[in-house]
């Protein structure tokens, strides 16, 4: 774990006043294809996990173990894409670009979602989620592609976001410090949190 990201954290979570975690290690079948040491290095109580490994057919197994590691480390699990998953394992649900799955089931815990404009942005606030992640803040590795938003567009939306954002893509320790603080009360990484 790159420990400017904790020490980011550290400021973060009293600088915020929100109960939410400030770091989120979000799993990657490619990138990370285990993430349970990862998650057992998390910050206790200032980290929530969002598990995707979508095409992993032990993703199941994969979210038990995860749970158990949230519930011993204080740490908040979501569950990508998948309500039934997320209330299996008392976890909550992380929304793409602002959408429930089908069928229609909100979970019991937190709602986060991604958003990659202003329009999801907005579709995530109506959904009911406490946290959007906007991405791609940076240039990543998860998808070489992809431009990333830069500070400068990142904060602005952000700043009209009605709504706790996080910024992911591309985040480590020297790149979360070109995101105003006021905006950016918290983070997703892959690499930077593994």
């Amino acid at each position: 774990m790159d420990p400017r990201l904790l020490s980011w954290a550290h400021a973060a979570a009293s600088r915020c006043r929100s109960r939410q975690p400030v770091l989120w290690l979000f799993t990657d079948s490619r990138r990370l294809p285990d993430p349970r040491p990862a998650a057992a290095r998390l910050p206790r109580g200032l980290a929530g996990i969002v598990l995707r490994h979508d095409d992993d057919p032990s993703r199941s197994a994969l979210g038990r173990d995860l749970a158990r590691i949230c519930r011993a480390r204080r740490l908040v699990l979501v569950v990508a894409g998948d309500v039934r998953l997320a209330c299996a394992l008392r976890a909550g649900v992380h929304l793409r670009a602002g959408r429930w799955p089908a069928p229609l089931r909100p979970g019991r815990g937190m709602v986060t979602s991604s958003a990659h404009d202003p329009r999801e942005m907005a579709r995530a606030r109506r959904s009911g989620a406490g946290l959007a992640f906007l991405s791609p803040a940076f240039a990543t590795a998860s998808h070489p592609a992809a431009r990333g938003l830069g500070s400068l567009r990142w904060n602005r939306m952000a700043a009209g976001a009605g709504l706790v954002v996080a910024a992911l893509g591309g985040i480590d320790g020297r790149a979360v410090r070109r995101l105003t603080r006021r905006y950016c009360c918290a983070i997703g990484a892959i690499g930077g949190l593994a």
